[in-house]
């Protein structure tokens, strides 16, 4: 199932699942030292982010 066939209810879901996944990687980011695991940590990081606002551009602009 792509993001683009989900329920309202399954969009909320993955929206919140996203959300919790993002602050996770920020508190493990914060923890990192060195520059490969500050890189990855970085790009995971936007990667959730960027599907993240695709959700929620589905999800439309009443939420």
């Amino acid at each position: 199932m792509s993001n683009t066939d989900l329920t309202p209810t399954e969009l909320d879901q993955r929206i919140a699942d996203i959300e919790e996944n993002l602050r996770t990687l920020v508190e493990q980011a914060a923890a990192y030292s060195g520059g490969n695991d500050e890189e990855r940590a970085s790009d995971r990081i936007a990667e959730q982010q960027a599907e993240l606002d695709a959700l929620k551009a589905q999800r439309g602009p009443s939420n």
